[in-house]
């Protein structure tokens, strides 16, 4: 698999005043396919709660290079760009791409664990969560930290 993929299906709340897609809805798409991924890797909302911790976003960037209107078909691909050894920092990228597969926006997203006991950033970081980045797709430009 090189990255996870998923068609978006546009609503008339996600468009803003110019009829097409808002810029806050971007992220919305990104966090709801972010929780799609990890809940296939086996980091469901139970296993979080049961390991108390939880991902935690220190940066969110979007670029908007192309609008994307109600009726347009868009792909998003989500892979992870950087991540230490210990999956404790990590980067994921949404790239949203139109049907001639030109990118329309890309989202960036650093973020850690945090321990959902202890309020702070979860150490060691959890096996469940090292063993699902480790598969997670990489970009083609990954780095480990």
């Amino acid at each position: 698999m090189t990255s996870f993929s998923k068609q978006l299906s546009f609503r008339w709340s996600d468009l803003d005043p110019n009829f097409h897609v808002r810029h806050s809805a971007y992220y919305d798409f990104g966090a709801q396919h972010r929780i799609e991924i990890l809940e296939s890797l086996g980091l469901t909302i139970k296993a979080f709660q049961m390991h108390h911790f939880g991902p935690v976003l220190f940066r969110e960037e979007c670029i908007f290079r192309k609008e994307i209107k109600l009726s347009d078909i868009i792909f998003m691909h989500t892979k992870v760009s950087k991540m230490k050894a210990d999956a404790s920092r990590w980067s994921i990228v949404h790239e949203f791409r139109n049907e001639e597969d030109q990118i329309c926006a890309t989202i960036t997203v650093d973020g850690a664990w945090m321990d959902t006991k202890l309020r702070k950033l979860a150490n060691p970081v959890p096996e469940i969560a090292i063993k699902a980045l480790s598969i997670f797709p990489k970009s083609d430009d990954f780095i480990q930290l």
